[in-house]
């Protein structure tokens, strides 16, 4: 019998609103299960992002799910209300709606429908019991980091979001009193030293896998058991963002939380500034939603209603953009204005077979080096037509940037030179355009490099006509 996603099952587990499952075998032929193959090339993730497990449509066989959505409307309202009528002093409204996970409404900051629907349905993306969601991914970073007391220990990549090891760096440490490592993970030996050597101190181990910019790939499972066996009190974080839930779920390979910039491909249209922190750990998810409400970091109705709408077309949009992206770090691979290329999908990639083994796909975020320097990567940049020269990434459009002076300028030059972040390095989020034009257009904008073809001359932020630069820093990255 064909489960809902397509594959075999024995039929114990399938079900049909409650009704026994029913007897396909009768149907399906050997050309329709091709063809069913054919179309759900998308693990059947398409349903969990579409339909959560408490229907949103009105029900005949439960009156809550009526009671909540008493209109059947398939699309949840957008709830602007700021405050909520009680019918009994102190006794919070609307209780029985799931999405209000049992504590009724009363303040649009403590709970409101809109988000709540969207919290449940990326936990369900994520394969998680919990998540709370923040006005920002650097806002979900710092509740996570709420969970430590000062005087304790943060062990980091080394490759990581500027934002992020700023954050680490320039606040969390001289004003919370948080101590931060950043250590190679890819080296157990040096993980291990450091978890020893902090013992007890060690609270949070934080990881990006694949890393922003350099796409190192990192076992989750390989340091969720070591940090069980030496440090069985530390949690361990994964910034899911560069894979999204499709092509990856952390909690599966024993991490304790996962963190997303909901900005980049769980909205996937570049409208929405947002952050969420997932979690199978009870205790860990009441302390989180108590500093959502605490610190009052809460995205807008509005924004969780746009976000909601980017996630039921992740798996599409996912699919499409990392078929172009393979596509695209092959044709660079090969292309003499390139020096090297760092794609998760590529047997050249050094940690190609741990991402094979943990990843459902390779991604759409390409790393590469053009050839020569700095002039050069201008250039490049400059003369891009269909990729746009912006920050951020995992949208439907594709954009490209250089880290050493853009997204990753506040981190120092020593420790850019040790992660190999130079001015050559390019950023690519390969989005869903025309694979052809997408090639057609780095092809173009390599060769002008390799000519010296200065042509459009609009300025790369960080170059010599950029305003509100200082020696590689922005007057943000302070």
């Amino acid at each position: 019998m064909l489960g809902t996603n397509g594959n075999r099952t024995n039929g114990s587990s399938a079900t049909n609103g409650g009704r026994q499952p029913l007897n396909l075998n009768s149907l399906i032929t050997s050309s329709v299960e091709n063809a069913i193959a054919a179309a759900d090339i998308y693990h059947g993730k398409g349903t969990t992002y579409l339909h959560t497990d408490n229907p949103l449509s009105s029900s005949d066989h439960d009156d809550s799910h009526a009671a909540a959505n008493p209109t059947g409307a398939v699309v949840p309202p957008i709830s602007l209300a700021t405050t909520f009528k009680q019918s009994t002093p102190g006794e919070p409204s609307a209780r029985y709606d799931p999405n209000s996970f049992g504590a009724g409404y009363e303040y649009s900051r403590t709970g409101n429908p809109t988000r709540g629907v969207f919290e449940r349905a990326v936990a369900a993306a994520e394969k998680a019991k919990y998540c709370v969601a923040f006005s920002s991914g650097s806002a979900a970073t710092s509740a996570v980091v709420h969970l430590l007391s000062p005087g304790e220990q943060i062990l980091s990549i080394d490759d990581v979001y500027g934002g992020t090891q700023r954050y680490f760096r320039k606040v969390m440490n001289p004003r919370m009193g948080i101590n931060v490592d950043f250590v190679d993970f890819s080296d157990n030996q040096a993980v291990l030293s450091k978890m020893l050597h902090e013992g007890e101190k060690t609270k949070l181990l934080w990881l990006e896998t694949p890393t922003n910019p350099t796409l190192k790939v990192t076992d989750i499972e390989k340091v969720a058991t070591m940090t069980k066996r030496f440090n069985a009190n530390a949690l361990l974080a994964v910034d899911n963002t560069f894979c999204s839930p499709y092509f990856q779920n952390p909690l599966e390979h024993g991490a304790d939380i996962v963190v997303h910039s909901v900005t980049k491909y769980i909205n996937g249209h570049s409208d929405v500034v947002m952050g969420v922190v997932c979690t199978n750990n009870e205790e860990v998810y009441h302390q989180l939603r108590f500093t959502q409400n605490g610190v009052g970091a809460v995205p807008s109705p509005f924004d969780c209603y746009l976000a909601h709408r980017g996630l039921k077309t992740l798996h599409l949009r996912m699919e499409a953009a990392a078929r172009n992206a393979n596509a695209i770090a092959l044709f660079l691979e090969g292309h003499e204005g390139v020096t090297k290329v760092l794609y998760p999908g590529l047997k050249s990639h050094p940690q190609h077979d741990i991402a094979t083994r943990q990843q459902n796909g390779y991604g759409a975020m390409i790393t590469f080096y053009c050839k020569g320097g700095k002039k050069e990567s201008e250039i490049v940049l400059k003369n891009l037509r269909v990729f746009a020269l912006a920050e951020s990434l995992g949208a439907v459009e594709s954009l490209a940037e250089c880290p050493s002076l853009m997204t990753h300028a506040s981190v120092p030059d020593e420790q850019r030179a040790l992660l190999g972040i130079d001015d050559t390095l390019i950023r690519l989020s390969v989005g869903v355009e025309s694979c052809s034009d997408l090639i057609t257009d780095l092809d173009n904008a390599l060769n002008a490099a390799l000519n010296g073809n200065k042509k459009n001359s609009s300025f790369l932020p960080g170059g010599p006509a950029s305003p509100g630069k200082d020696d590689g820093e922005s007057y943000w990255d302070w």
